[in-house]
């Protein structure tokens, strides 16, 4: 080959690669997937009210107007992690994909966590609630928004063991979720003196407790810790009602009790509850504004629960993530790299950070069911008790077990 052959071959490809990192660079269409529970038993913490809370962040992030151009879908996985799986593969195979929303049932996230990874897209996971999500089973292509069960244990579990209950005995979701959350808990209580007399797994989705009650009765356990969500916690409390449990001296733990549940049960079964979030709508004025919003565009008018809220949160720092990039949303692990280096600040969580495991930090808070006369109108369900800070309320990163952590 002529030197001017090769000068000219060699001007060619520098110019062909210059061309194709420009295009990287300015590639600004990014794909949303929300993958929730859309017909089950957790469809009304998540569900369609998640996709609505995706949209919002959509159009209140403004990238259309930046040139950028943003798809939206859902699907329902039914709870079942096989179909999770399914939908992750079909969706980044095909329908391109970038980021998983949502992804409520912890056994459905851990396995699809699996596939972000394999696949280099992104998960920002605010529906599920093991805490093995940025522990043991940590990626770098995960985000875990909203909570978790180690938060959850340290707020209402550590709360309650202080107020005097120590004695528990859990009825327990039979699957990822449900034991990582009696695990944490029980942890706490053991931390704090206090004894676990016993436990029950429950099948998912289930209709009748009274068995599962009676064990916890007949243990004279103080807390019953309902290590379970969504319509296993109602149906659990309805039931405890009727058997007379609560008159009867021992007290209900709701260690997962979302706004929705609290709705569905009304507020002269679920009065005295304590419960942990990091988000409810009556906050403040941009949290009201918010979910005044949100609840115009929900069929039942509902407030959002604090699953719904991380899901627009959430989706608000990874576009400002992709901002930040300038283009190219598909390299997974870079987006998540960035979203870890910009501190976090949205108008529902307020201002906090994501650690290097993919925990995001932010206030937790131990709130109180109202009675029916402290009550001033629909969906004034809370009353504050306390504030865990965010640095105080995931687990820190010196017993972290995921290797992330350790860099």
């Amino acid at each position: 080959m002529h030197t001017k052959t090769i000068a000219a071959f060699l001007l060619g490809t520098a110019l062909a690669l210059s061309e194709t990192g420009s295009a990287l660079a300015q590639d600004k269409t990014v794909k949303i997937g929300v993958l929730t529970d859309n017909s089950g038993l957790y469809a009304d913490l998540g569900g369609p009210g998640s996709t609505v809370a995706a949209q919002m962040a959509i159009e209140d992030s403004k990238l259309a107007a930046k040139g950028w151009k943003v798809d939206l879908i859902s699907a329902d996985h039914q709870n079942k992690p096989d179909i999770g799986t399914a939908i992750a593969r079909q969706w980044i195979d095909v329908e391109k994909v970038d980021v998983f929303m949502d992804v409520l049932n912890s056994g459905v996230a851990l396995a699809v966590n699996n596939v972000v990874k394999e696949k280099n897209s992104v998960m920002i996971n605010s529906g599920a609630a093991t805490s093995d999500l940025t522990n043991a089973q940590c990626t770098p292509n995960t985000v875990h928004w909203t909570y978790d069960t180690y938060m959850l244990a340290h707020s209402t579990g550590q709360a309650l063991v202080k107020a005097g209950g120590d004695t528990w005995f859990f009825i327990t979701a039979d699957y990822a979720f449900g034991h990582a959350l009696e695990r944490d808990t029980a942890a706490v209580v053991k931390a704090a003196g206090g004894k676990v007399l016993g436990d029950v797994k429950a099948p998912l989705n289930n209709a009748d407790f009274s068995s599962f009650l009676l064990q916890a009765q007949a243990s004279k356990a103080k807390i019953i810790g309902m290590a379970n969500a969504g319509g296993d916690t109602t149906n659990t409390i309805k039931q405890a009602a009727e058997f007379g449990i609560v008159k009867g001296g021992q007290k209900l733990a709701g260690l997962l009790l979302f706004l929705t549940d609290v709705h569905s049960l009304g507020l002269n079964v679920a009065q005295g509850l304590n419960l942990s979030s990091t988000f409810y709508w009556d906050m403040n004025d941009q949290t009201r504004a918010f979910s005044k919003r949100f609840a115009e565009r929900t069929k039942n008018k509902a407030m959002p629960t604090m699953v719904q809220a991380g899901v627009y949160s959430g989706l608000l720092h990874y576009f400002k993530a992709l901002e930040a990039l300038g283009g190219n949303p598909h390299d997974g692990a870079k987006v998540v790299a960035k979203m870890k280096e910009i501190p976090t600040d949205d108008p529902l969580f307020g201002k906090g950070s994501i650690e290097p495991n993919g925990r995001a930090l932010h206030p937790a808070y131990l709130f109180e069911v109202k009675t029916p006369s402290e009550t001033k109108g629909p969906w004034d369900y809370y009353k504050l008790v306390g504030t865990t800070p965010a640095d105080k309320a995931f687990r820190p990163l010196s017993e972290s077990a995921c290797p992330l952590a350790k860099k």
